[in-house]
């Protein structure tokens, strides 16, 4: 991938499902408050990519934090590593591919096309795209990510003429006085917004992302830093403004679950047409979302393959060097997120995006220890001094790691959807326990050189009557 592709990947990394379709419900739940809970994710998410900058710096692989978990912490937790990374992007799928699904029956032609079928279609194209080669990825997720912020900038554009002319959206003139006469800020106070973070946590969930790509870019030790720098004002402007304009245009009453905010404020503003383009937009960011997860889970699930942490099957690549098997393997999981949205269409979205928020938090957590260890590393003298280093660290990893950490003990007090997060960490626990003891954490038999090579290029070696297609 080139300099456009890798930058326009970190954009779309930050704006995904979660704001497009997920901040409708959470307007709802917690009102003008979610403005001040992206915000305040937002900053600790930021600090957590720094912390994926430094181990980028110091060793740039499309295993990403994986490989560095299997360095620094062991082959265990670069198996839970892994694992829960999987687990994470593939409730992230059933996630938005329930979402497109929920898009597509904005207009009326697809309305009687059941919920679970135009989930299936979306599957099939993004699959197939996934499967012919990293270029192509590259190539789609750059037009994914450019449409995504085309259509955040027009919003603002429309948003701010609106807002500055106080001029009435359906029957409601726009400004702060919406915020004081509906509540205040917490209008149902502080603790529902503290609850809340969790699903937050979740629209920021793709930005680590930029570290998968960064061991298939060229020149990543230049592209990223810059890449990763751009994260905080896009975290600000997207999230942060995007939310506070929302709630200065519409009461926070008007959004609701299963719809997109910006589709209820341009359908509320009149203009003909604009509500079905902005929901043709929203359905894009929703295929970029499930485009970035199939990419990222079938790199992670090789180098887990690679290290001995998951079936052998995995590392298989195609002709276009491609992790296909992991990559089915992948898919073969959002199939059951198709048939969970012909038994529960209406619950599906929000049970399933909680999940994902388990796993999310906890990938990120593996990576904020491994920049620990590193840094240990790095003051013992080790290891080299990187050229972008955590800024504030230890001090700075250690606030964001308890701040990751008081949020899972947080969803004690989310119910209900809090309820099945806490409901799913047995039953995790008991797969992985049950994943390591089948596996028995043994590696291929590969020399460490030539692992490295396949992890950071992502390109098979030669074939053998022995490995078949198996890489290495």
């Amino acid at each position: 991938m080139d300099r456009r592709q890798i930058q326009m990947i970190s954009i779309g990394g930050a704006i995904g499902t979660g704001l497009f379709l997920g901040a409708g419900s959470r307007l709802q739940a917690v009102g003008p408050a979610l403005a001040v809970v992206y915000l305040v994710c937002g900053v600790f998410a930021f600090l957590m990519l720094r912390a994926l900058g430094e181990l980028v710096m110091y060793r740039p692989t499309s295993g990403s934090f994986v490989s560095y978990a299997q360095e620094f912490l062991g082959p265990r937790a670069s198996y839970v590593a892994g694992a829960l990374s999987f687990f994470s992007w593939a409730m992230t799928g059933i996630v938005d591919i329930t979402a497109v699904a929920l898009y597509m029956h904005y207009w009326g032609v697809f309305a009687a096309v059941p919920q679970w079928v135009m989930a299936l279609m979306a599957l099939v194209v993004i699959t197939s795209m996934n499967l012919v080669g990293v270029k192509w990825f590259g190539e789609m997720e750059f037009w994914f990510s450019l449409i995504k912020v085309a259509a955040l900038i027009v919003f603002f554009a429309v948003g701010s003429v609106v807002l500055g002319m106080h001029s009435p959206v359906a029957g409601v003139t726009p400004g702060f006085s919406l915020v004081s006469e509906h509540g205040g800020l917490f209008p149902h106070g502080v603790m529902p917004a503290l609850t809340l973070m969790q699903g937050v946590v979740f629209a920021y969930f793709g930005i680590e992302m930029i570290g998968t790509a960064a061991g298939e870019c060229q020149n990543p030790r230049e592209v990223v830093p810059a890449a990763i720098n751009n994260v905080i004002w896009r975290i600000a402007i997207f999230y942060v403004g995007t939310v506070t304009l929302l709630v200065l245009l519409l009461p926070w009453s008007s959004y609701q679950a299963g719809v997109s905010p910006f589709v209820t404020f341009f359908s509320r503003l009149g203009v003909p047409g604009m509500g079905g383009v902005m929901n043709l937009v929203v359905l894009t960011a929703a295929l970029s979302s499930l485009n970035s997860g199939l990419y990222s889970t079938g790199r992670v699930l090789r180098t887990m393959a690679l290290d001995g942490a998951a079936p052998r099957y995995l590392a298989r690549m195609n002709r276009q060097s491609v992790p296909s098997a992991a990559i089915l393997t992948t898919v073969a999981i959002y199939l059951v997120g198709v048939g969970l949205n012909y038994l529960l269409p209406a619950q599906i979205f929000e049970i399933v995006l909680n999940m994902a928020s388990l796993g999310v938090i906890s990938t990120w957590c593996f990576i904020l220890v491994c920049q620990m260890k590193l840094r240990q590393a790095i003051v013992a003298g080790r290891i080299a001094p990187t050229s972008f280093a955590m800024p504030g660290a230890p001090y700075t990893t250690w606030a964001t790691l308890i701040f990751f950490l008081g949020i899972l003990a947080l969803m004690v007090f989310d119910y209900p959807t809090g309820t099945y997060s806490i409901a799913a960490v047995p039953v995790l626990a008991l797969l992985l326990v049950a994943g390591w003891k089948m596996m028995g954490g043994r590696p291929l038999p590969v020399e460490p050189q030539t692992q490295f090579s396949a992890i950071l290029t992502d390109a098979a070696p030669p074939r053998s009557d022995t490995d078949g297609e198996y890489a290495p």
